[in-house]
């Protein structure tokens, strides 16, 4: 016990006195943790605000009476069921149990703001709906003004309210998708909130709801009920069961709250936490590396103390003891401190995604314990792990040690660590490669694979880093001639391990950063080729949002727009949902015998002509998965629950824009929910110039509701918005990380200017300035930051690769490295690398000379 009492002791004693050498282990498990614990609190702030959200939704809701059956589509987390009579509301009011019934209309709905531009739209849901009388079952709550009464009345939410800058007696115009002229007579609240989340809600009368966002006067999306007094939930819902129509269903609204509630937490937020999970995993990582760095260096510095406790009678048990009793103090200190910071960061995410366009609902910050014992056990021991090593190296130094100097550790670049490096390389780049690149006709990509590669390639660069160090910074110091620049390249080759260690915090940011830069830039190349090789229109008519197909057009501006003279051919192309065999698909209708005009197919097998009310034209990619040719039956059942079999009457090979399946608008028709176009496709007559035609389109879709007319260029780049949008979270997200390893190298260095005070001293003596001293220090960091910058690059590129072919399994992405966005990094690593060499350097310069020269 008191050689354990003992330890501790010097440990404390050792903190104390060299506070600055763990300073930047302390800021690099501080921000790990931060990260970390932002992200949980985050995820729990967002899973309770969501429940919260469609808890008041539904809160005076018992039961809902809806379409029984559900048709979803991937990559779609809420699908599509058929509508139900308004009618009905009327027969559930009258029933044994039932205080209030009414009808719920809702569909798309963008409100224009005073200037005529769009509100929302780029995420966020736009809504409009009927106004829901009964106060129980509207989650809405008038906040000013009224209730909307007569056609053309409308009530917003107050949230929409002041991002559109409109007021009560304000008339504005809201996409239905046909344009509604409105006056604004109220202002609502959702909650108490301005908004539910981030979505805008344009309310009108009930007629004008049947009248626009429906198919037809008499449907409803569904029914809300609510009960009587003692009546329960699932008593009402008992009830109501056997008097409902076939194909329609009651659930209660209990219910209706958990499924909205799991499609959000299930297919979203998992997705969502788990993302910035990893990128705090990141941040550790490179913390990782910066914390054993500075053990390490201490642990060398301390050789002769250490030495001298052996000598005394301190056990190897005792040495290892005090380094990681130091260890522990530095991480309990520094994570307590990460809570707090992580409380700081998701403040701070919780405003920044909604700034973004990021559908989140308002709400306060939710702290559970899990969340904070997390991140605190994981600063813990991740500073105890990367501690470890250097310990157990303290533990077995020689009492003999204390009559030597204190040696640099120059070991690192031995074969064996060259041999199985290179093993560990060469059967990373395999797995990846393996996994990227599809083997045969019929097989795909494998995420599960690269990303196994990518984890042994990162490995194997970390295990040759200290080989490739000594060539590197050769190679990369060559053109410093002078005597600063060859000094500072000699002190880099010095300990091949410590620049290895140091520069591989860096690289790892640097490699991801470059791998989201690669990958963004393959997926924009990608829908540039996708919009020049499918679309053979002039200008597209749209409502931008985050792909080619998003947004909801009013179907009448394709006619308006193909009576202009300077048009050849205007196509609308809209969206149905079906169940085709089994699965849910969306389905584009459209006019097929003038898909040519305007889109490129490529080769069609059959006709588009003679599709009819019971003909499909399917992608080749889905005929061959099905075992189509053309005259096969495919077996379509719609949300109505009409079961239809369709003939396949054509099969065409790109399906960029055109999508899987292609039915005609008669075939549509009796099953629709709601008519809009996604995109209308123009093509101008000849002689007609590129601006006059816009010109011309743009003049009839201001009558539309104003949605956006887009040449080729403009479309490809509205296409790939959500794609920089991506990217500018993700280099925010990182830059946690790169700042942790600048911090790593900052403190590497401060430490080496301590460790070579002597060596230091001696230089200025010599005659060496302040200036060139400054100059050489801060060229030994850009040569670290470089060695880390070039490796990170070079992984970071190899990994976009192997991500961009893993996740393209129709084989048409593009592969492309953009040389602007990496020279950027590259700088930015450099400069930051000078940038970290601004206290150290400024610290050796600052040197006593006859001190320096006089220190053991």
């Amino acid at each position: 016990m008191s050689g354990t009492r003992a330890s501790l002791r010097l440990s404390m004693a050792g903190l104390r006195t060299h506070k600055r050498r763990f300073a930047g282990t302390f800021f690099a498990v501080l921000l790990g943790v931060a990260f970390l614990g932002g992200t949980l609190v985050m995820g729990d702030t967002l899973r309770s605000g969501f429940d919260a959200m469609f808890g008041r939704a539904t809160g005076g809701t018992d039961a809902v009476v809806r379409g029984d059956d559900m048709i979803t589509t991937p990559g779609e987390s809420f699908g599509t069921r058929r509508t139900v009579p308004t009618g009905l509301a009327d027969e559930i009011a009258r029933m044994p149990g039932v205080a209030a019934a009414e009808p719920r209309i809702e569909g798309p709905g963008q409100l224009l703001d005073k200037d005529g531009e769009p509100v929302g739209g780029g995420g966020p849901p736009t809504l409009a709906g009927n106004w829901i009388a009964d106060e129980d079952l509207n989650s809405y709550q008038i906040d000013e003004g009224r209730t909307p009464e007569r056609s053309g009345e409308a009530v917003i939410n107050r949230g929409a309210a002041k991002d559109a800058g409109l007021g009560i007696g304000d008339t504005t115009t809201v996409r239905t998708p046909d344009p509604l002229k409105v006056t604004i007579v109220g202002i609502s609240t959702f909650g108490g909130e301005d908004a539910m989340g981030q979505t805008s809600f344009t309310a009108l009368t009930r007629a004008d709801a049947e009248k626009y966002l429906t198919a037809e006067p008499g449907r409803a999306t569904s029914i809300q009920v609510r009960a009587g007094p003692g009546q329960s939930q699932a008593e009402l819902v008992e009830s109501l069961s056997p008097a409902l129509p076939d194909g329609i269903e009651a659930v209660t609204g209990q219910e209706v709250t958990e499924e909205n509630q799991d499609q959000i937490a299930g297919q979203f937020l998992s997705g969502f936490t788990a993302g910035l999970l990893g990128f705090a995993g990141v941040a550790m990582l490179v913390a990782t590396f910066s914390i054993y760095n500075t053990f390490a260096i201490v642990v060398a510095q301390r050789t002769r103390d250490n030495a001298l406790l052996r000598a005394l009678g301190a056990t190897r048990r005792q040495v290892v003891a005090q380094t990681m009793a130091e260890a522990l103090v530095v991480a309990v200190l520094a994570s307590l401190v990460g809570l707090a910071g992580g409380v700081g960061i998701a403040a701070g995410l919780q405003a920044l995604f909604p700034a973004v366009g990021f559908p989140f609902p308002d709400g306060a910050l939710v702290i559970s314990g899990l969340s904070l014992a997390v991140p605190f056990a994981t600063g813990v021991v991740v500073c105890l792990a990367s501690a470890l090593a250097p310990a157990v190296r303290a533990g077995r130094t020689s009492p003999l040690a204390a009559l030597r100097e204190t040696t640099v550790d120059d070991s690192g670049s031995s074969r064996v660590r060259a041999l199985v490096g290179g093993v560990f390389i060469a059967a990373g780049a395999a797995l990846t490669v393996y996994g990227a690149v599809p083997r045969g006709d019929s097989a795909e990509p494998s995420v599960t694979l690269t990303v196994a590669g990518a984890v042994v390639t990162l490995a194997a660069f970390v295990v040759l880093g200290p080989v490739a160090s000594s060539y590197a910074v050769r190679i990369l110091g060559a053109p410093l001639r002078r005597m600063n620049g060859r000094l500072a390249r000699r002190n880099a080759l010095r300990s091949p391990k410590r620049t290895a260690a140091t520069a591989t915090a860096l690289m790892i940011g640097v490699a991801v950063v470059s791998l989201f830069t690669v990958f963004g830039a393959s997926l924009k190349a990608t829908m540039d080729q996708t919009v020049s090789r499918a679309f053979a229109g002039d200008v597209a008519v749209r409502v931008p949002a985050f792909g080619p197909e998003s947004g909801a057009l009013s179907p009448k501006v394709a006619p308006a727009v193909g009576k202009l003279p300077e048009v050849e051919h205007a196509l609308g192309l809209g969206t149905g949902v079906a169940r085709v065999d089994g699965g849910g698909r969306a389905l584009t209708v459209t006019d097929p015998e003038r898909m040519g005009g305007v889109l490129d197919l490529g080769a069609v097998e059959g006709s588009l002509t003679d599709l009819g009310t019971n003909g499909v034209a399917v992608s080749k990619s889905e005929a061959d998965d099905h075992g189509w040719k053309v005259g096969s039956t495919a077996r379509f059942t719609f949300t109505d629950g009409e079961k239809q079999p369709f003939t396949v009457r054509a099969v065409y090979d790109q399906a960029d824009l055109a999508g899987d399946y292609v039915v005609t608008r008669e075939a549509w028709q009796p099953h629709r929910t709601q008519d809009s176009d996604s995109l209308v496709a123009v093509a101008f007559r000849d002689g007609v110039t590129e601006a006059d035609g816009k010109a011309a389109v743009e003049s009839v879709a201001e009558r539309y509701g104003n949605p956006e007319v887009q040449t080729r260029d403009e479309f490809a780049e509205s296409s790939a918005a959500g794609v920089d949008m991506m990217l500018t979270l993700v280099y925010a997200l990182l830059a946690l990380a790169v700042l942790i390893a600048l911090l790593g190298i900052a403190n590497t260095l401060t430490l080496a200017v301590h460790e070579r005070t002597r060596e230091l001293g001696l230089l200025r003596a010599v005659g060496q300035t302040r200036a060139q001293l400054r100059a050489m220090v801060r060229w030994e960091s850009v040569l670290v930051a470089a060695f880390g910058t070039a490796g990170g690059l070079t992984l970071g590129a190899f990994l976009g690769w192997a991500m961009t072919r893993a996740t393209d399994s129709s084989g048409d992405g593009v592969f492309t490295v953009p040389p602007l966005q990496l020279a950027i990094v590259a700088l930015v690593g450099l400069a930051a690398g000078a940038l970290a060499a601004w206290r150290p350097s400024r610290r050796a310069a600052r040197l006593d000379v006859l001190g320096a020269v006089a220190t053991e």
